[in-house]
């Protein structure tokens, strides 16, 4: 997880030196994120309930294979079209992997305060990967190439497999499910190792194509805009797609995705809350990065050394304290604490000024981040607290469908909006710096409202948990 996360992050920095090496035009330089964001979000709820199917440790071996020969191929590159090619082969492998992976912790670590600390850890290496992909793709771009951003990924994804191997329990699969089979308390799972009878192929269809036409949809907001005819109508029949699929779900013999599922507050709370907050986030990574950048001049190592201590401060309250306070106090109400923290932060970043000082304006901000830290593990606890045995993979996918569905939306939202901002400021007589500040301080403004969103929605749908 750290080296998928961390890819979506070291690429972004590289990026002016793969336009400058590869010949990118403008507009073709951004299918090196959308190539991947497309394979990955669409892909994550069908590797998901694959996992369930065909044995999670496969699932994740394959797509960390996938993943890492995608690596090698897109480090090689020598022309757009192969490092497109190969970033969307990223995005497949990340699908598969990232998938399974809560699902394989769920299932491995069932005691709760085992698994409180278990997903701390794992959503530390979220936060990690984030914030040191900056870095280090500054720094492996600056010292060496943009090709190494993706061969670093090698031993990371070898030494993977290799533990994986060796660490990982064997899949364990029940006997398959045959036409005339009567499963298990009605669960309509599916589970075996036939996969005709187990995986709804239409249902695997649907929702690929419509969750593949509907992120494009969004990428490519910022080309079109959201009232033209391509993001009208794309949208429309992304829609329809998602629609047809969940009509299928509810009367297929054996769905991919049981609506059962959304009987559970908690796994429905989280998944909403995680697109709001996800949404949110990117106004905090990607647009408190660039007002370093472009307003502050900051270089790209400098800009990943200034967000550092936000990395530190979200890993020490993960790793450290976040899965006893889970123990203590429940995880929605560290949930609502981590939400508050966050709230103060974006409306904080809404004042800072043009010409900020790092260390008076910006430093004392940082801290407030730890609500990253208590916000993500309690979040990922009680979106995966509704997954049995026989679902795991399925709800881990769906989490982190959600995760990809926010960051996507929040790309396309806050990017627009920032950028109409500055040009109208521009157009009023404001200095350059000025418009780009005014622009970021109102995509501050819409995260936080998001985060407040968020927080209405946990306080009503989630519950406390009974002693």
């Amino acid at each position: 997880m750290l080296m998928i996360v961390l890819d979506g992050s070291i690429v972004t920095v590289a990026m002016p030196a793969i336009q400058d090496d590869l010949g990118f035009s403008p507009a073709g330089l951004s299918w090196v994120v959308n190539a991947y964001l497309i394979a990955f979000g669409s892909l994550l709820l069908l590797a998901g309930r694959l996992g369930d199917l065909l044995g999670r440790k496969r699932m994740f071996l394959a797509g960390t294979g996938v993943f890492t020969a995608a690596s090698l191929l897109a480090g090689a590159a020598t022309s757009p079209a192969v490092l497109i090619a190969a970033r969307f082969l990223q995005g497949v492998g990340s699908a598969m992997a990232a998938a399974v992976s809560l699902g394989i912790l769920v299932t491995l670590f069932t005691e709760p305060g085992e698994r409180a600390r278990a997903i701390a850890v794992f959503s530390f290496t979220g936060a990690a990967g984030a914030s040191i992909g900056q870095v280090v793709g500054g720094l492996l771009t600056d010292a060496l190439s943009w090709h190494w951003i993706f061969f670093i990924n090698l031993p990371i994804g070898l030494a993977a497999l290799a533990l994986a191997v060796r660490v990982l329990p064997r899949d364990v699969l029940p006997r398959d499910v045959l036409p005339g089979d009567v499963l298990p308390g009605d669960r309509g799972t599916g589970k075996g190792r036939n996969l005709a009878s187990g995986a709804d192929v239409i249902g695997a269809l649907l929702i690929t194509a419509g969750l593949m036409l509907g992120i494009y949809t969004v990428v490519k907001v910022e080309q079109y805009g959201w009232v033209s005819a391509h993001t009208l109508g794309l949208g429309a029949l992304a829609l329809a797609l998602i629609g047809a699929f969940v009509a299928r779900q509810a009367t297929a013999r054996t769905p991919l995705l049981p609506l059962r599922i959304f009987r559970s507050r908690s796994v429905v709370g989280a998944n909403v809350v995680q697109m709001l907050m996800v949404a949110a986030l990117f106004s905090f990574q990607i647009v408190l990065a660039l007002h370093l950048q472009r307003v502050l001049g900051y270089d790209a190592a400098e800009t990943g050394l200034a967000m550092l201590p936000a990395a530190v401060v979200i890993g020490a309250v993960s790793l450290g304290v976040s899965a006893r306070l889970n123990a203590r106090f429940g995880e929605r109400n560290v949930l609502l604490t981590g939400l508050l923290l966050l709230i103060t932060l974006l409306v904080l970043l809404t004042r800072v000024p043009e010409h900020a000082n790092y260390a008076t304006d910006l430093l004392p901000l940082m801290l407030l981040a730890a609500g990253f830290g208590l916000a993500l593990p309690a979040l990922t606890s009680l979106g995966m607290s509704g997954a049995g045995e026989e679902d795991a993979g399925l709800v881990s996918g769906l989490f982190n469908t959600a995760q990809q569905i926010g960051g996507a939306v929040g790309v396309a939202v806050l990017s627009t909006l920032a950028a109409s901002r500055s040009e109208s400021l521009l157009a009023d007589g404001a200095s350059g710096a000025a418009a780009l500040t005014g622009g970021y301080h109102l995509a501050f403004g819409v995260g936080a409202g998001l985060l407040i969103s968020a927080f209405v929605v946990a306080f009503a749908v989630l519950r406390p948990r009974t002693r």
